[in-house]
């Protein structure tokens, strides 16, 4: 038996069928094995094999009628090639860095909560940016909350915001809006997951410990607001090369 096969293209290379060591009462079948970009096409003359049924899915076979298919130029398969290639890496580099504003309330700040929340964020990957230990003055806390002005609880809100100091927080980093939302939770603590800060932490919406921005246009709105020129740091932490491609 002889076989051909091409390999990334090159000269087909014709295998006697006294290396494959058949033995005599072997069906005598021609094979050409062809290297097409991304598959193997091997063909066979005959339907049949001594060691593989006729209608094996291990082959594909063709018509003795049909030649194999002619080996592609390199600028062709190069061509080819290009086009199905998937880099993850490059796809990352593209993913858009986004800023969130993260705020410990009062509750979690006279609960001793400040460090175990920072900690949620630092073991995820996100970048610290901003962090400062602040008392809210009425107008900053209405400015923040103005879009839920309208509802009945707005008054209480306010009291609660300003009632104590509040440690005000700005991390980056890629989907940091979405993934920060997770970590935190349900605004209801009793509907929030366990493993969230506030499915841990807290029991009541009222007294649910952290905010954190709901869109990376708000996010910027909110760092903006509660943090002044200069007060915020770029720097690249160590680990970055662990934490993205």
């Amino acid at each position: 038996m002889e076989t051909a096969a091409i390999l990334g293209g090159g000269t087909p290379c014709v295998f006697s069928s006294s290396l494959l060591h058949l033995p005599a009462s072997s069906n005598r079948t021609a094979c050409s094995l062809w290297c097409a970009p991304n598959k193997l096409i091997l063909s066979t003359s005959t339907s049949q094999l001594s060691a593989f049924r006729s209608q094996s899915h291990l082959f594909s076979n063709y018509p003795t009628t049909t030649p194999p298919p002619p080996p592609r130029s390199k600028t062709s398969a190069r061509n080819s090639t290009q086009t199905g290639i998937f880099l993850p890496h490059l796809v990352a580099s593209m993913e858009q860095v986004e800023e969130t504003y993260i705020m410990v309330k009062p509750d979690g700040l006279q609960r001793g909560l400040v460090g175990e929340i920072i900690s949620r964020f630092e073991k995820k990957g996100f970048k610290l940016t901003g962090l400062k230990l602040f008392q809210c003055p009425t107008e900053l806390a209405e400015e923040h909350y103005k879009d839920l002005k309208s509802k009945p609880f707005f008054p209480k809100l306010i009291e609660y915001i300003t009632s104590g100091p509040v440690v005000c927080m700005a991390w980056e980093g890629v989907g940091v809006v979405a993934s920060a939302r997770k970590l935190i939770g349900s605004t209801d603590p009793l509907k929030a997951e366990p493993g969230t800060i506030r499915g841990d932490l807290a029991v009541q919406t009222g007294r649910n410990v952290v905010h954190g921005s709901d869109s990376p246009e708000n996010g910027k709105r909110e760092i903006a607001l509660w943090f002044k020129e200069g007060e915020l740091c770029e720097w690249t932490p160590a680990q970055a090369p662990w934490l993205r491609e």
